[in-house]
């Protein structure tokens, strides 16, 4: 078997990794997101917030495209581990083409001077034993949800909102697409840091550390994947610090899809249903401002109960159940 590291310029190659993962998408869960060569590109090039992954394909000895791989390596935070997803098309799930790539990316990892492994699966039985037998442990359980807008009863929608811009007379509203303005960068550096208190389940995992320019690396590398960013974030009234925000990027490529980002409440401002309002806040102004967006994707830990509620009641339902496994080095 060869194994080659993915350019995004080499459009070639990104449509067989692309074509792999559509095929083991559309048996081991239909209902997932599929991806587009120009989103699996950009990945590459451009990552979450300008922390490119990496791709790997491989072929077997007739040419024929069996595998991918997807390796995050840390550089903000984290930096002793490697994060990766790793895809086998059905026709070729023998062992030996899993077995081969993972030790592949396991020795990238040492070659790096990494410490430790992180590996997300999705929660089925051939993939639990695929990680249990390459000495992975299970830490945590991560859901994907969708809201189904075009099936949503906005008569809920706005009366969770009443509810909760009663419990909130504090503090207002600002809605943003785009870019943070220059002079609210510094305050949304510790409302962004509040998604740490979620939980982390067993994770060998140190907080994420933000900064301003990480923040604006974030902008630019969602801009350059052609996402439109739009945030709704709650402000104290009386001394104008930054509370809590929601974020929802929107694809420019199928607008019909959108994928809830960070959803977080500064810890001090907490108790005031600000997470209800942000995110029906969101959905408000989606409906004006997206009338193409019929589904939000977001992700949380099976242990969130608190924002699994918030979601539960605007209409999200489970599409897929991921496991994340460790294992040190």
């Amino acid at each position: 078997m060869e194994i080659t590291e993915l350019s995004p310029d080499d459009e070639a190659g990104c449509i067989d990794a692309v074509t792999v993962q559509s095929a083991a998408f559309a048996q081991d869960c239909p209902e997932l997101v599929r991806p587009t060569l120009r989103g699996f590109a950009n990945l590459l090039r451009y990552g979450w917030d300008l922390e490119p992954q990496r791709g790997f394909l491989a072929r077997n000895a007739d040419g024929r495209a069996v595998a991918v791989a997807t390796v995050s390596l840390p550089t903000y935070d984290n930096t002793n581990q490697v994060w990766f997803e790793l895809t086998v098309h059905p026709d070729h799930r023998d062992g030996a083409v899993e077995a081969e790539l993972i030790e592949y990316v396991e020795q990238l990892a040492r070659d790096e001077g990494r410490t430790m492994m992180g590996f997300g699966g999705f929660d089925l039985p051939d993939a639990i034993a695929l990680a249990h037998k390459h000495g992975y442990e299970q830490k945590a359980v991560e859901v994907n949800r969708r809201q189904d807008l075009a099936g949503l009863d906005w008569s809920i929608v706005r009366s969770l909102y009443d509810e909760a811009v009663a419990a909130s007379t504090a503090y207002e509203l600002v809605t943003l697409t785009g870019a943070l303005p220059e002079d609210m960068l510094d305050g949304m550096i510790a409302v962004t840091a509040s998604i740490n208190d979620a939980p982390k389940d067993d994770l060998d995992i140190e907080d994420d550390v933000y900064s301003p320019e990480r923040l604006r690396a974030y902008e630019e590398a969602q801009a350059k994947s052609d996402h439109t960013l739009y945030r709704v974030i709650a402000r104290e009234k009386a001394t104008g610090e930054l509370a809590g925000h929601t974020v929802i990027a929107v694809e420019r490529e199928r607008p019909h899809i959108g994928e809830q980002h960070d959803t977080a409440v500064a810890r001090e401002h907490r108790g005031h249903r600000l997470g209800a309002l942000v995110k029906t806040a969101m959905l408000l102004k989606l409906r004006d401002a997206e009338p193409a967006l019929t589904q939000v994707d977001t992700w949380n830990a099976e242990s969130n109960n608190h924002m699994i509620g918030i979601n539960e009641q605007l209409n999200y339902t489970i599409v897929a159940r991921f496991l994340a496994y460790q294992k040190s080095l």
